[in-house]
């Protein structure tokens, strides 16, 4: 029976396989082991195992294919989004409003300093 650590064995072999994967252990397009060989290697339920497979896909670390398995893969790299010009114009018109409600705000505070300071009449 598999030793309870407190986490979740489907978890614990998709975070296996995903650190092998990121070693280079197992490389892009390797057959990753059947349902079968997840059980009989990590002695876990068909559910446990379908759920470790499950993970890596969520994850991109692999891609299946109905009747033929599941392979590595490797996750894409966040990518830099390019803005068009207009949206570039738009946001630094917004920086310089919020800098301008800034001052504004500060000058704000500045007379309402001044009002309390003054006497008052009565």
């Amino acid at each position: 029976m598999a030793e309870f650590t407190g986490r979740a064995k489907y978890l614990e072999i998709a975070d296996d396989f995903k650190r092998r994967i990121r070693q280079g252990e197992l490389e892009p397009g390797t057959k990753l082991p059947s349902e079968t060989e997840l059980m009989n290697d990590h002695d876990v339920s068909r559910t446990v195992a379908r759920q470790a497979i499950s993970r890596l896909r969520e994850d991109g670390y692999a891609i299946s294919h109905q009747g033929k398995g599941s392979f590595v893969t490797l996750p894409e790299e966040p990518r830099q989004t390019k803005h068009s010009p207009e949206f570039e114009e738009i946001a630094g018109y917004l920086s310089d409003v919020r800098r301008e409600v800034r001052r504004l705000a500060e000058r704000m505070d500045q007379l309402e300093q001044l009002v309390r300071r003054q006497p008052q009449d009565g």
